[in-house]
């Protein structure tokens, strides 16, 4: 790997469940890069430098080189893709089983993340944002504990079924499920015994468990 592109991959952004995903796949793939530690809703996201990398103005964002890529899932993905053969991080090659790993994407980052845990974040944390919405809270909660039992079913019918989510390979697809687990955990809604599982052996990684300290602010 050219030493320009070691030297010039940066993750901006600490402190959410989206930037820890993007840590924790660096971490997984043990690469090195720069941390820019700037948070949300403090004000560094609405620099000009950094709306020039995201016009969204939200992180995390990764430099790789010239490449400038915003969404956690697409980072994760992106980073899986180009580094991680040797790792087995790759996403599968074969499109039956790529379609099943996307589905996976999608399947948590709409339906656990989204449509429920970031609905959430916005009339609970950030009620004085986005204006204080019971119902939708409640809809949203609700909205969660049906996909987590959801999850329970797709992980029971991973096939070879294994410990992860296509079954004895860890991909990038178990960091965004975890992630949303842990928020889940966090806001008080009650998951099934499989999923308090599962996160006992993804959480138990070393990988993790550095992507963890990496995330923290300051």
């Amino acid at each position: 790997m050219p030493d320009a592109v070691k030297e010039n991959r940066v993750i901006w952004g600490v402190g959410t469940s989206r930037t820890l995903r993007a840590h924790w796949m660096l971490c997984e793939l043990d690469l090195p890069y720069e941390r820019r530690p700037i948070t949300s809703r403090s004000g560094e996201t609405l620099t000009a430098e950094y709306t020039q990398l995201n016009p969204s103005q939200k992180i995390p964002v990764l430099q790789d080189g010239d490449l400038v890529l915003s969404e956690s899932a697409a980072i994760v993905n992106y980073l899986g893709t180009a580094y991680g053969a040797a790792r087995g991080l790759c996403p599968p090659s074969s499109p039956r089983e790529r379609a099943r790993y996307d589905q996976w994407c999608f399947f948590v980052m709409m339906e656990l993340d989204a449509n429920t845990l970031y609905v959430i974040r916005k009339h609970e944390d950030l009620h004085k944002i986005y204006g204080e919405a019971p119902n939708a809270l409640q809809a949203a909660r609700d909205g969660f504990a049906r996909q987590a039992h959801a999850t329970v079913q797709r992980l029971s019918a991973s096939a070879p079924y294994g410990p992860y989510v296509l079954g004895e390979c860890f991909c990038g697809a178990d960091i965004l499920l975890t992630t949303c687990l842990i928020g889940a955990i966090r806001r008080k809604i009650e998951l099934p015994d499989a999923l308090h599982d599962y996160l006992k052996r993804i959480t138990a990684r070393d990988a993790y468990q550095r992507a963890l300290q990496i995330n923290q602010p300051g």
